[in-house]
């Protein structure tokens, strides 16, 4: 399954992830609050592992299309570089 993520067309969202299998979109996933910070912007590990406490719970879905799943390995991921945790998002999941 083919995943691009881009700028959300939902004002109140950061992200937006499609899922894609062949050509065909099969989902669309938006996620991150507009206007909050995240470990990408701030940095602060403090922050991030409060954070993980707080949403740990969204990873029970074992769903990787979820919004919980996108903010959880992306926005609050291991790295401050939005980037790098897409492409390490995409490793753990075997998306393209």
């Amino acid at each position: 399954m083919k995943l691009v993520i881009s700028k959300s067309t939902n004002k109140n969202k950061k992200l937006m992830a499609q899922f894609f299998d062949g050509d065909k979109k099969i989902k669309t996933t938006h996620f991150g609050a507009a206007g909050m910070d995240d470990y990408t912007l701030t940095g602060d590990k403090k922050a991030r592992e409060r954070y993980r406490v707080r949403h740990k719970k969204d990873l029970d879905t074992k769903d990787p299309t979820r919004a919980g799943y996108l903010s959880y390995y992306i926005l609050w991921g291991d790295s401050t570089s939005r980037d790098k945790n897409i492409k390490d998002y995409k490793k753990r999941f075997n998306f393209q």
